[in-house]
């Protein structure tokens, strides 16, 4: 069983309505978008997906593909390094937050830009998630360190500061531009 989840976080940035993109709808496609991928792996080295950055209008779509996790809900974030050494992954640093704000979409002084909905994986080991976050720039997430995708243990309670309780970090992936 394929479990996917569709979410849309909106993040304001400075009380900027973006500008410019009055006209285009968030999240549509740009012809030349720049994209980023990130092959996902267990601290054994085993394959556990993909997850993939893309310019779009007003921001960057975040996709993942995830396979061969425990079934269950698990919390999934942009994190701020470009840096996945096993076997914990402490290594990609914290949460990707260019503008500073607490962790969650619950949390009123949230969402940071590496905040993702949960994953929920399926009884056949695969979840997909994806969404677009409004503001978020392809510069930014690689920047001269760059980022990594994270999979945790547990359910992001989208709330608590730093990382929503969502336990070990069990997959990971350095984004690479493609």
């Amino acid at each position: 069983m394929r479990i996917a989840i569709t979410g849309l976080m909106m993040v304001t940035l400075g009380g900027a309505a973006f500008a410019g993109f009055a006209s285009k709808k968030l999240g549509a496609p740009l012809a030349n978008g720049r994209t980023a991928v990130a092959l996902l792996k267990t601290p054994d080295g085993r394959d556990a997906g993909r997850a993939m950055a893309r310019e779009v209008v007003g921001g960057l779509r975040v996709t993942v593909d995830a396979r061969g996790l425990t079934p269950g809900d698990h919390g999934v974030h942009v994190h701020t390094i470009g840096r996945c050494d096993a076997p914990d992954f402490m290594t990609a640093g914290g949460h990707w937050n260019p503008t500073g704000t607490k962790h969650g979409s619950m949390n009123a002084m949230g969402p940071h830009e590496g905040d993702l909905p949960n994953l929920t994986v399926g009884t056949d080991g695969r979840g997909t998630v994806g969404v677009t976050v409004p503001g978020a720039m392809f510069d930014t997430l690689m920047d001269a360190d760059g980022s990594a995708f994270v999979v945790h243990a547990s359910r992001d309670d989208l709330m608590t500061d730093p990382s929503g309780n969502s336990g070990a970090r069990i997959a990971c992936g350095v984004f690479a531009k493609s």
